[in-house]
């Protein structure tokens, strides 16, 4: 992924308004991410930890998304795999929903999808971060079909947010 610059990031996003898309929290170490290993830019809000978000290059141009995901709570240690990466975490996946762009949205309208609790699917596929115990199941694919499956699997989601 090329590097984002924050204005660049405010104006990929598709479900909120441009009004929240100015005042959401975008990370400070913008040039320390580790661009080339990322196939889209996600991060958590330190601010309010219910609050995701993901900004990705597709075909079609920079596409991101505000997402709500529950806070960790507390005794849920159990074992669920990412819908985007496929690594499977104990604790370490969460619900994230997003509200679906234009009148649908307004309406309440919302995609759910289980991801990263960290957002950080593309560095988990690439063996740049450990899951854990059994994080990453033995596949046949090669690293770049992986990456390639994650990069569909948000394109759709992001489809069913924008449909």
């Amino acid at each position: 992924m090329k590097p984002l610059t924050e204005q660049e990031i405010r104006a990929a996003f598709v479900n909120c308004t441009k009004g929240e898309a100015k005042r959401l929290s975008v990370p400070r170490d913008l040039p320390e991410r580790p661009w080339d290993d990322l196939d889209y830019l996600g991060w958590r809000d330190p601010q309010a930890p219910d609050r995701a978000y993901v900004v990705a290059e597709l075909d079609d141009g920079l596409k991101g998304l505000a997402l709500r995901c529950p806070t960790a709570a507390v005794g849920q240690m159990r074992r669920s795999m990412c819908s985007m990466c496929v690594t499977t975490h104990t604790g370490g996946v969460s619900l994230m929903v997003a509200p679906r762009a234009g009148k649908a949205g307004q309406q309440g309208n919302s995609v759910g999808a289980y991801i990263c609790s960290d957002l950080a699917c593309s560095l988990y596929v690439r063996g740049k971060k450990d899951a854990g115990m059994g994080g990453r199941m033995h596949e046949s694919l090669t690293m770049e079909e992986k990456i390639r499956r994650t990069v569909v699997n948000l394109a759709a989601f992001i489809a069913k947010v924008t449909a």
